[in-house]
């Protein structure tokens, strides 16, 4: 199993609206790929400053080869449409894990 981690700080002014159109637009998108089989997203308890708060959207993946078909063939187009939505607003990482 593998976990495809994508960490996100939001604007707090915005983390409510941004939390609604990740459940109901983007998670769904994402998994719609067919590249994952499950989701979970956290809030991060640490590190938090005044003007924002991160959050970790956790995508769990059989193979590899699932996790790279997504990225090449789907996650273009979905990035770009968080990133235009929340400008300036965010900033994100990703991880890759794999189950041991």
């Amino acid at each position: 199993m593998l976990l495809y981690n994508v960490t996100v700080g939001i604007d707090k002014e915005i983390q409510e609206e941004w939390l609604a159109w990740m459940r109901e637009n983007h998670i769904p998108r994402v998994m719609a790929t067919g590249m994952f089989v499950d989701w979970k997203i956290y809030k991060v308890l640490h590190d938090q400053d005044d003007d924002g708060v991160s959050y970790s959207v956790q995508y769990f993946a059989n193979t590899i080869n699932h996790v790279t078909t997504y990225l090449e063939k789907y996650a273009p187009k979905l990035v770009e449409e968080h990133r235009t939505r929340f400008h300036n607003r965010h900033v994100a990482f990703m991880t890759l894990l794999e189950e041991v």
